[in-house]
C-alpha cells in the first residue's frame, strides 16, 4: 500500500495535521512525510480562473459591447509569483508513484474548497480523492476526522 498525500490550507494546519497523525515525519521544507503520509498545503490561492483576454486577446480591451464574456469551459492558471513554487511543489507529489491518494485538508467553507478544487483541476489528478472533515483542530479531532474520511467527491 502507497501513502496518502493530505493537502491543508496553509503550512501550520498541515503541521498540525502531522503532529496529531503520529508518527515519525520527516521535514521536507515544503512538505512533511512518513512512512504511510505526505502532507504538504496551498499557502492560499495557487490557482485561478483565466482572464478573458487569456481566452481571446480581443477581450484586452473592455468594452460593454462584448458583455457578457461566458467561455464553453472556464479554464484555470497558475498565478505567478511566491505561489507558483508552491504549486510546482504538489504537482510533484501528485504525481508521485508512491502517493495512492489524495485528502482534501482545506478548511471546509467555500474558500477553502475552491482552493483545493483548482488546484486538483489544475494539476489533472484522477487519483481516489477523500475530504478531510474536523470542526476542531485538537489532536483528538484531527484523528477522528481521519478515521472518518468522506469521499472526496
Amino acid at each position: 500500500m502507497g501513502k496518502t498525500l493530505v493537502i491543508a490550507e496553509k503550512p501550520s494546519v498541515g503541521k498540525d495535521y502531522a503532529k496529531a497523525l503520529g508518527g515519525s515525519f520527516k521535514n521536507q521544507s515544503d512538505y512533511l512525510e512518513s512512512d504511510d503520509f505526505v502532507v504538504s498545503w496551498a499557502v492560499g490561492h495557487l490557482v485561478e480562473l483565466a482572464e478573458p483576454e487569456d481566452y481571446d486577446p480581443k477581450y484586452r480591451l473592455w468594452s460593454l459591447n462584448r458583455l457578457p464574456i461566458i467561455p464553453e469551459q472556464f479554464e484555470l492558471k497558475a498565478i505567478e509569483g511566491k505561489s507558483a513554487k508552491q504549486l510546482d511543489v504538489l504537482r510533484k507529489l501528485f504525481k508521485r508513484r508512491d502517493v495512492d491518494e489524495i485528502v482534501n485538508g482545506c478548511d471546509a467553507g467555500r474558500e477553502g474548497e475552491l482552493i483545493f478544487d483548482y488546484i486538483y483541476g489544475y494539476l489533472g489528478s484522477q487519483k481516489p480523492l477523500q475530504r478531510l472533515w474536523v470542526s476542531s483542530m485538537t489532536k483528538d479531532a484531527i484523528r477522528e476526522g481521519f478515521q472518518h474520511l468522506r469521499e472526496g467527491k
